[in-house]
């Protein structure tokens, strides 16, 4: 991921991502056009998915925290 990647919030990657997806459905772009197309959705897809994953580490640590508050 570069720099500006990680800056990018997850609902500005999933939009990006989405465009990307669409303009390589509709075709009519060259295989340069559409490498570098194909390439930035891998880059917004592995933003997405480092924003979910650290979605899904807090709610596991706020379920352990509640485990352990209700378990004492």
């Amino acid at each position: 991921m570069t720099e500006a990647d990680t800056a990018l919030g997850y609902e500005q990657a999933r939009d990006e991502l989405i465009e990307v997806v669409r303009k390589l459905e509709a075709g009519g772009t060259s295989l340069e056009e559409s490498l570098a197309l194909w390439e930035r959705g891998e880059e917004l897809a592995k933003v997405c998915r480092h924003w979910l994953e650290g979605a899904r580490a807090r709610l596991d640590s706020a379920l352990a925290a509640r485990e352990a508050a209700e378990g004492e």
